[in-house]
């Protein structure tokens, strides 16, 4: 969603694809590299072609140095997103997805599309997604009231999206509530 410098006061949507790299992802190396310690921990030893779990970051690394295929998520599949978009269209409240589902998938695809089996298909469906979960929050702001907002299974992007909104609307509302107007 693009918004205007004003309502600039969260996280780009950069950052928050930096803060994801962390994640731990499974890959299948083409390479043999001994354990590897690094600040965020060690990672390894790669033998190919067994399995194994790393950062997102390093993972994306070696793709692009074509040193190993990127195993995608269980949840990275037509089936899975298209069983969570019918549930986000017929049901009120938010599927549960992997809390930063969008901007793991958006690494995933950017870098490893060849990885990925029906890439296309899994775009397409990632953004129906977004855009009936979109039309979600966009309700749940619509019923703000000035004590809370229950949006429960909301992921990293979407909580980002909507707070500039929310933080702003939230400060006019308990003013409005803590100054009645006077008749």
């Amino acid at each position: 969603m693009a918004l205007p410098q004003s309502l600039r006061t969260s996280v780009t949507p950069l950052e928050l694809e930096l803060i994801a790299s962390e994640q731990l992802v499974e890959i299948v190396p083409l390479i043999t590299m001994e354990k590897t310690a690094f600040i965020s921990g060690a990672y390894g030893p790669l033998r190919p072609p067994a399995k194994c779990r790393i950062p997102l970051w390093m993972a994306t690394n070696l793709k692009l140095k074509k040193k190993c295929h990127i195993v995608p998520p269980e949840w990275l599949s037509v089936e899975f997103l298209q069983e969570r978009l019918t549930r986000e269209t017929s049901r009120p409240e938010f599927s549960k997805l992997p809390f930063r589902f969008a901007e793991i998938a958006k690494v995933i695809l950017d870098v490893a599309s060849d990885d990925v089996q029906n890439a296309d298909k899994i775009k397409s469906l990632l953004k129906d997604l977004r855009e009936a979960r979109q039309a979600k929050s966009r309700d749940g702001l619509q019923k703000l009231d000035h004590s809370e907002l229950s949006l429960p299974n909301l992921c990293s992007m979407e909580i980002n999206e909507i707070r500039p909104f929310f933080i702003q609307s939230m400060g006019i509302l308990t003013q409005l509530v803590r100054e009645p107007s006077a008749e």
